[in-house]
């Protein structure tokens, strides 16, 4: 269990009502920022704490990894923000009875804050350009003794099934459904091109027959049957375009587990075949689903444009770590 602190000042009651946290991929400029790039590292079961307004509001549970989701519609006045994509957790709240006020009790907090990523300025304020960041076991040690057996019991207790069991990426599958309804009920789109691009958001149809053109095997399972695999896309189908989506450069035949892992960011690869696996995902499930996390698995070269495809994934969808 790792432990996290999150700034909520604008967004509480929506995250909280919504049960997740959100945030863009980058700052406006188009930077990395580091209180985003820590989403990547969240894994289920960790403990996040929610702070907003001064006060240590709420404790979470992280139910998912990050992924990929749409701006949520509560964050403004006009629906959904399909066109604006960030990071999102699902999470499990649980409101505090003791709030605890940080300000309060600084000759306590201080001396246990991190020179780097601090949740708090000396005096006390959460800062502002902060949303999410890690909060070290020093620091988590001080703020349970203020918080009480509410936060302790959590720190200790894997028993609530119902809290512990992993999400499902909600948010991913309803973007991805609202774009298959776009696609159908697009009057310029031919009855033919609308089942090919409804059929590569699952690997198969068209898209699978362009990329069985440049792939032949999955290439890490070596699985060559082409009824035991799908197309997975480089970049995602619900980022890309219909162009890209039937593009079979933008592809890769994998076997479905596999599949899975390379769509939510488990797995990717370098631009000279090298597997990459990221630091967040459960090593011992990977074993078990073939994986060979412990080996320097090299799938073979790829061509230019399927270089172009990959770029975007290990940018944008793979959970790498490290600010």
């Amino acid at each position: 269990m790792r432990y996290w602190w999150v700034n909520q000042n604008q967004t509480f009651e929506q995250e909280f009502r919504g049960g997740y946290l959100w945030s863009p991929k980058r700052n406006s400029n188009g930077a990395r920022n580091p209180f985003y790039e820590s989403m990547r590292e969240v894994a289920p079961g960790d403990l996040i704490l929610s702070y907003q307004g001064t006060y240590i509001r709420a404790l979470g549970i992280a139910r998912t990894h990050c992924y990929e989701a749409p701006k949520p519609a509560e964050f403004g006045t006009r629906g959904a923000y399909w066109d604006k994509t960030g990071w999102r957790v699902d999470v499990h709240y649980i409101q505090l009875g003791n709030q605890v006020r940080p300000k309060d009790y600084m000759p306590l907090i201080a001396p246990v804050l991190p020179d780097k990523y601090a949740p708090l300025r000396s005096t006390g304020e959460g800062k502002q350009n902060l949303y999410l960041t890690r909060v070290e076991p020093a620091l988590m040690r001080v703020l349970s003794g203020l918080i009480g057996s509410e936060l302790q019991h959590l720190m200790t207790s894997t028993q609530d099934v119902d809290i512990w069991t992993p999400g499902s990426a909600t948010g991913q599958q309803e973007w991805e459904e609202h774009i298959t309804q776009e696609l159908q009920s697009n009057p310029g789109i031919s009855e033919t091109d609308k089942l090919a691009l409804v059929l590569a958001r699952r690997g198969q149809g068209r898209f699978k027959e362009s990329v069985r053109k440049i792939e032949r095997y999955c290439r890490i399972t070596k699985v060559d049957r082409i009824e035991h695999l799908v197309a997975s896309h480089c970049k995602p189908w619900r980022d890309s375009n219909n162009e890209e989506r039937l593009d079979g450069e933008n592809g890769l035949l994998l076997t479905p587990t596999v599949d899975h892992l390379f769509d939510r960011g488990f797995i990717s690869f370098e631009d000279d075949g090298r597997m990459l696996v990221s630091p967040v995902a459960h090593r011992p499930s990977l074993k078990k689903m073939g994986i060979p996390v412990d080996e320097n698995l090299n799938g073979g070269s790829f061509t230019e444009g399927q270089r172009k495809y990959l770029d975007f994934h290990r940018s944008e969808v793979f959970l790498e770590t490290g600010r």
